[in-house]
């Protein structure tokens, strides 16, 4: 198994679904940046949700515990580690369903490639809870990104057959920043609640269903990436696939860019306050690989939840014959809402890791700077 992410900045996650514990280690954050319990549990509590009483009823109170790597609130260089315990946990239902792969789920090709010894409870190393992990190392990508008044934030644009019109996302920044906050992130009110009637329906329905994520990174760093093979989008597509539920990523005009004229999808360039930039951004911030200072722009489609409560068709890995399945337990009808803070962690991770490789890092004076 790959559990590491990062050159500078390295990120492993380990764990599973119904272990002790999720957790993540940190290795080559620099020295002496202020970071607090709290700064990465506030992050957290994003992640468990709440803009639903109908998402799941599995209510982890993921309390965090730093186990290395900050001293007097601040870090010391050394590796970080930081757990969380697993503590509603029931493993029952999924041994009534172990040699019955469920379908949309890691189920059969986690069973091709480790066998009988994958762990199968809640989809064990496969399963959305361990964005718990990459939720706890963004937290600490952002703190250090926030020196540089890096700013990093997503919100839902679509749920279902509900899509937010470009025109009614307000673009003031603080404005879509405070609206990532809200119980459900979405930036255009009446869309919002067209989105939670469509959730609604289909958890009455027993079904599930998936939507969009716009992720926004604003005065990041120009010059990130290392072409040929360790561009700055790659490396973002590859952490962003990482996010079990994610099934497409687009930068800037993404797809639509098949349809357009050189003319129309050409961000011309001009100057303005002294600074090289584009006038509109169909690249997302991105050419050739390289941040070009402009706002990064991306999206991530997330597939509906494959854990529905109507009748499914699978097979019995034992008697290799056809067989139905109807799940029991704890499912959430749309996760969309509650993944918009793991995709702003994972575009964090990113940004500091190619940060740190373009500048290196020193500690100057007790104090936390990038070396030049």
């Amino acid at each position: 198994m790959s559990s590491s992410f990062g050159r500078m900045f390295v990120v492993t996650i380990f764990g599973e679904s119904h272990g002790g514990v999720i957790g993540t280690v940190i290795d080559g954050c620099p020295a002496g940046v202020e970071l607090t319990t709290s700064d990465i549990q506030s992050e957290l509590e994003r992640r468990r949700g709440g803009y639903s009483e109908h998402s799941t009823s599995r209510r982890e109170p993921d309390r965090v515990k730093v186990l290395s790597g900050i001293f007097k609130n601040h870090t010391t260089g050394a590796p970080i580690c930081i757990v969380v315990e697993n503590t509603d946990v029931d493993s029952s239902t999924y041994e009534e369903v172990k040699d019955t792969p469920r379908p949309g789920h890691a189920d059969y090709t986690a069973y091709l490639k480790y066998g009988e010894f994958s762990d199968y409870r809640g989809g064990g190393r496969f399963s959305g809870r361990l964005t718990a992990a990459l939720v706890m190392a963004g937290a600490v990508a952002k703190k250090v990104l926030s020196w540089f008044g890096v700013r990093v934030f997503a919100y839902v644009t679509c749920i279902a057959d509900v899509v937010v019109e470009s025109k009614n996302i307000e673009k003031s920044v603080e404005t879509v920043m405070r609206s990532r906050l809200l119980p459900f992130p979405c930036p255009d009110s009446s869309s919002a609640k067209k989105m939670l009637r469509a959730i609604e329906e289909a958890r009455k329905r027993g079904d599930s269903v998936g939507g969009i994520i716009e992720c926004v990174v604003v005065n990041p760093p120009p010059a990130l990436g290392e072409p040929f093979f360790d561009t700055f989008d790659g490396d973002l597509a590859k952490i962003l696939f990482s996010i079990p539920a994610v099934k497409g990523v687009e930068f800037g005009a993404g797809f639509r860019v098949a349809s357009l004229k050189g003319s129309e999808n050409n961000d011309p360039f001009t100057i303005e306050n002294g600074k090289v930039v584009t006038r509109t951004n169909n690249c997302g911030g991105i050419l050739g690989g390289i941040t070009n200072g402009m706002p990064l722009v991306f999206r991530v489609a997330v597939k509906p939840t494959p854990s529905i409560y109507l009748k499914q068709e699978t097979v019995n890995l034992k008697t290799m014959r056809p067989a139905t399945i109807k799940l029991k337990g704890r499912y959430d009808p749309c996760i969309v809402p509650r993944a918009v803070v793991v995709v702003e962690s994972v575009a964090a991770v990113v940004l500091l890791d190619h940060l740190l490789l373009q500048r290196g890092s020193t500690v100057l004076g007790g104090h936390f700077c990038l070396g030049k």
